[in-house]
């Protein structure tokens, strides 16, 4: 942190609770430069602490970062450059590299990939029903905004997701700089492999609540593209908001014809002779997804005011 090219910051250590000498290790380095800051508390959980240190930085603009990942030299200065020359952002990502790579699994370096595919404002729209479309790690926003939206909530699921669903929710701009600033470590003490508040059922459960109040706020019927074990899985997450399939989309040629839960399995091709109602793709892969995309363009409809992804 200290060697940032970016040399005007405050670096706010926010330690929660900790058993090892994290505590004397920031102590000692806030007496030696003064950009450096401790906040000792009590162990509260990372949602607290987070909040904590949100209600306690001073600088218009807030970087976040995990005490065991590493950053990038022009990190801050980079990011901040981007950030204020576009207004329109209230916060922004970059791209991570995930370590160790020993050992990193077929998921992790796929995640990884589809990470880095994320390049853009749009983009960020486009992929926020599949997965939470930026490392939180990498986030810079605006405080302002932070504190406008209420900071972190505790709901039950992945903090950081529910943070970037509210942000785009409110109509707040979220980009994501295309370069790699930030390595990311991955451990299986991490949290978002230990804690149940980041299971696939909570993501699922995040997804749908966002869903509900979003793109599909103003009908309780949508067309559900895969019924595979991912558009099962949101299907009966919908169905807690009041929302529920009138017909579901399917490929296979053993289920065209049939009802799934009362919905008509059509083929792709009927769709546009169908009533108008948000279109859900809830298929696992990015290149499936991307194969529906194309096919959905060729029907004439359009990503976010036609249909969604939602993996």
């Amino acid at each position: 942190m200290a060697r940032q090219s970016l040399r005007d910051f405050e670096c706010l250590v926010v330690d929660d609770g900790s058993s090892d000498a994290t505590r004397e290790i920031a102590a000692a380095c806030a007496l030696r430069d003064a950009r450096f800051r401790l906040l000792a508390l009590p162990h509260r959980g990372l949602v607290a602490a987070l909040n904590a240190g949100l209600a306690a930085c001073r600088a218009p603009l807030v970087a976040r970062m995990d005490a065991d990942d590493l950053m990038h030299q022009q990190r801050l200065r980079l990011q901040c450059a981007a950030l204020e020359a576009d207004p329109a952002l209230a916060a922004l990502g970059c791209h991570v590299r995930i370590f160790p790579r020993a050992g990193l699994g077929r998921g992790m370096r796929a995640y990884e990939r589809w990470l880095r595919s994320i390049d853009s404002p749009q983009r960020v729209r486009e992929e926020a029903f599949v997965e939470c479309p930026l490392a939180h790690p990498t986030l810079l926003a605006r405080r302002a905004v932070l504190e406008g939206e209420g900071g972190w909530r505790e709901r039950g699921w992945p903090e950081d997701y529910d943070l970037v669903l509210r942000l785009l929710a409110a109509g707040h701009g979220v980009g994501v700089l295309p370069r790699r600033l930030l390595a990311w470590r991955d451990t299986p003490g991490r949290l978002s492999r230990s804690s149940a508040s980041y299971t696939q059922e909570r993501f699922t459960a995040c997804k749908a609540e966002f869903l509900a109040r979003g793109p599909l706020a103003r009908d309780e019927r949508y067309v559900l593209w895969g019924y595979g074990a991912t558009g099962r899985a949101l299907r009966r997450a919908l169905a807690a908001y009041g929302r529920t399939p009138c017909h579901v989309v399917e490929l296979h040629p053993g289920r065209l014809g049939q009802r799934i839960h009362g919905a008509p399995v059509v083929a792709p091709e009927a769709l546009p002779g169908l009533p108008r109602r948000p279109i859900v793709v809830s298929v696992a892969g990015a290149g499936p997804r991307g194969e529906i995309r194309a096919r959905l363009a060729g029907l004439g409809f359009r990503e976010l005011r036609d249909f969604v992804c939602a993996a």
